[in-house]
Order: structure tokens, then sequence, then C-alpha cells
């Protein structure tokens, strides 16, 4: 194993991009089949909200 700081940098990168392209496709499938998710926000409130309109706050977070 090379230098571990390193290391676990590059892991850490590679898990959250795995977390990142699962919530986008279970996003994507579910605004294809027009259900709902459900969402917490920072404060801890608990939310159910349609999956095309989270799909389309994904996509404005990715254009910025």
């Amino acid at each position: 194993m090379a230098n571990k700081p390193t290391y676990n940098r590059e892991l850490t990168k590679k898990v959250l991009q795995g977390i990142r392209d699962a919530v986008r496709e279970l996003v994507e499938k579910s605004a294809a089949n027009n259900e709902s998710l459900v969402i917490g926000d920072n404060d801890g409130t608990i939310k159910i909200v349609p999956a095309k309109e989270l799909l389309e706050s994904l996509k404005e977070k990715v254009n910025q």
C-alpha cells in the first residue's frame, strides 16, 4: 500500500462517487415511474418529494 493518507483520500472519492451515481440512478428510475421519494433535509425534517422535482434539483446542482 502506498501512502496511507493518499490511499484513504482516493478510496473516499471513489465511494462518494459511487453513492452519487446510485442516488442519481434511483431518482431517474423513480421519476420515470412517476414515483415520490422520502428525503431528509439538513434540519432533520422528513419530506416526501416527487422524484421528477428531485431530479430537476439534481440537474441544477450539476449545472452550478
